[in-house]
């Protein structure tokens, strides 16, 4: 691990700032320390498709350091961020010589491999209704607690949460509009709050005894 801390190089991003492009050459992973990155793809018009959101602590470009591909997305800073680079060399020699650590690198692509199944699933077979619930759920989970009063700020503005969910901002805000009229949440500003909890997670289709594995 001492041979990564004194490899990594740090880097700062400003807001809109291109970490890496899909299909670059990869050489290393990178570890978020603070700030908020998106991993997202683009189709040729121009439509974006967000495939995370990671903050302090969350990691990018794990697959390369393996397959010796290109990067699989594309990462942009939604706030001012901090990431340290750890080329895929230095990474692969200490897992070779640490099992443990090694397991936890397969712990962490595991948990990727199901967040994008959960992904596939709810863009192929819910709708966005159901979809923009869940994700309030979530951000009400990662919050504190899913339950009636909770309040968080809106994650993203409206065309980001569109790309989160496989849609657009005209959507997006329209579904908003209707959950505020149903009395599910209210929205002051960038901040909403939750006003009846069983309710939108019956909209998103989720036992509210589940909602903590969303974390």
């Amino acid at each position: 691990m001492k041979l990564l801390a004194s490899h990594a190089v740090e880097r700062h991003l400003h807001r809109g700032e291109i970490l890496f492009v899909a299909g670059e050459t990869a050489r290393g992973l990178y570890v978020a320390i603070s700030g908020a990155l998106r991993a997202y793809r683009e189709n040729e018009d121009g439509r974006e498709q967000t495939i995370r959101v990671e903050r302090a602590g969350g990691t990018f470009a794990e697959v390369p350091v393996f397959d010796n591909g290109a990067y699989p997305s594309t990462v942009i800073a939604e706030e001012e961020s901090v990431v340290l680079f750890l080329a895929k060399e230095d990474v692969r020699y200490v897992l070779l010589q640490n099992p443990e650590a090694a397991l936890a690198a397969l712990g962490v692509l595991a948990s990727r491999l199901r967040k994008m199944a959960t992904l596939l699933e709810r863009v192929s077979l819910q709708d966005v209704t159901q979809r923009l619930a869940a994700m309030l759920v979530e951000e009400a989970a990662i919050s504190g607690d899913v339950k009636d009063g909770v309040s968080f700020s809106l994650p993203d503005p409206h065309q980001r949460i569109g790309s989160r969910l496989g849609s657009v901002r005209e959507v997006v805000t329209r579904i908003l509009r209707r959950f505020v009229n149903e009395h599910l949440i209210a929205i002051h500003g960038h901040r909403i709050t939750i006003l009846n909890a069983s309710a939108l997670q019956a909209k998103a289709k989720m036992d509210p005894s589940k909602t903590h594995t969303l974390t």
